[in-house]
């Protein structure tokens, strides 16, 4: 079990807040919540330098000296499949709890499951399954990606289990996972996808593009219907075209769309997500793993749903056929990337990896940034941007080590 310390002060780091970046910050975490945050001056706690927590300030708290570090909020992953050789999909409780704590130390502290095409009796039962771990606090949701996706941009999926999204059969999956679902990925323009759509909607849940051979005008009708997100856009859709644009450019021009990216330099090209920041903002972009099961693990033979897959030098691949199957990538990746590669603002990033995603799921009221009143969760990140820490609800997944 991870320690809690009752009362931690995160000292001199630059923590960044939905309102920009404090320099010399200081976050004050209490019983598993934000208690403040504000600069040196403001909290009334003394600042002075400990190894680790073994110091203690006046008000008996355990103080954390981070300077030259950053301190923002926890990660959100609405799309993940596995990590740590676990997988959602077909795991037991101890494999997928495997798979979730490997995420938490990569600083992924909300995370949505994400299952594969399957018969739809089992993703019933995995429905079942998954949302148990949702209802004691392990995952912060389901995401049925597939089987209502197109065979033209399967991907990863099985066609043989491809299905058109028939309501009925979409409200199956939803009653199967007893109010913790939270998105369905669909190939909207498939007989069905818009009354499937606007099913979702009813239900409170996130009726997502993806997997789909949509036109642009199909594309247009499936978000007047409702749908909100542009699953991992770019990838499994067709490419933007000049006199037919495709489902890219609706998803990237509707303000009511929040477009995923998988930023790990293999199902993006920089140029294509410097596009869409640019186009969407960063108000309306959330950055993915896709993740499978070789995410924080390594290279081998995997298994995704039925097909199987072969990771080599960190990029999986289906071992018959070789379409990329998701992808190894946890969250501090793609954020480092994001800062020394493609450059973006870290403000930016932040809400591209916290806020909006947890906005997203509707969760924001508890995660996503860094406010007072606010779950704990929050991640500590060097000079060059590798995790140093990462808390929980008030509990170290990995503990700094300073000194």
């Amino acid at each position: 079990m991870a320690a809690r310390a009752e009362s931690t002060v995160l000292a001199g780091a630059r923590v960044v807040l939905p309102t920009g970046v404090l320099e010399n910050g200081r976050v004050r975490v209490e019983a598993g919540r934000i208690a403040s945050v504000g600069g040196d001056a403001d909290q009334g706690v003394p600042a002075a330098s400990v190894e680790g927590d073994a110091g203690r300030g006046s008000s008996d708290a355990s103080v954390f000296d981070l300077t030259g570090h950053w301190v923002v909020p926890g990660f959100v992953d609405t799309h993940n499949h596995g990590g740590g050789g676990a997988s959602f999909t077909s795991g037991g409780v101890d494999e997928v709890l495997k798979g979730v704590r490997t995420h938490q130390e990569h600083g992924t502290t909300t995370l949505v499951a994400s299952t594969v095409t399957g018969e739809m009796d089992f993703l019933a039962q995995r429905a079942g399954f998954l949302s148990e771990l949702v209802e004691q606090g392990d995952l912060a949701g389901i995401h049925f990606e597939g089987p209502f996706i197109s065979p033209c941009r399967k991907g990863a999926h099985s066609e043989a289990l491809l299905r058109d999204p028939d309501p009925a059969e979409v409200r199956k999956l939803l009653d199967a996972a007893r109010g913790t679902a939270r998105m369905v990925t669909l190939a909207t323009e498939l007989p069905g996808g818009i009354d499937s759509v606007r099913l979702l909607v009813e239900h409170g849940v996130i009726a997502a593009i993806g997997h789909t051979d949509a036109t642009y005008e199909q594309t247009v009708e499936a978000i007047d219907a409702g749908a909100t997100v542009a699953t991992h856009l770019f990838n499994a859709m067709p490419p933007l075209g000049h006199r037919a644009p495709g489902p890219i450019a609706a998803l990237l021009e509707d303000e009511r769309v929040t477009v995923e990216l998988i930023n790990d330099g293999t199902h993006l090209h920089p140029a294509a997500l410097e596009l869409a920041f640019h186009r969407a903002g960063a108000g309306r972009v959330a950055f993915i793993t896709d993740a499978m099961d070789a995410a924080g693990f390594g290279d081998g033979v995997y298994q995704l749903g039925p097909l199987e897959v072969e990771v080599k030098d960190g990029v999986a691949r289906l071992a018959v056929g070789g379409s990329i199957a998701g992808s190894t990538l946890t969250l501090d990746t793609a954020f480092k990337r994001a800062a020394t590669i493609d450059r973006l603002p870290v403000t930016d990033i932040v809400r591209a990896i916290s806020a909006n995603p947890a906005k997203l799921l509707g969760v924001y009221d508890r995660v996503g940034s860094l406010e007072p009143g606010k779950d704990a969760d929050l991640v500590i990140l060097d000079a060059d941007f590798a995790i140093a820490g990462v808390l929980r609800r008030g509990e170290w997944v990995v503990r700094p080590q300073l000194g």
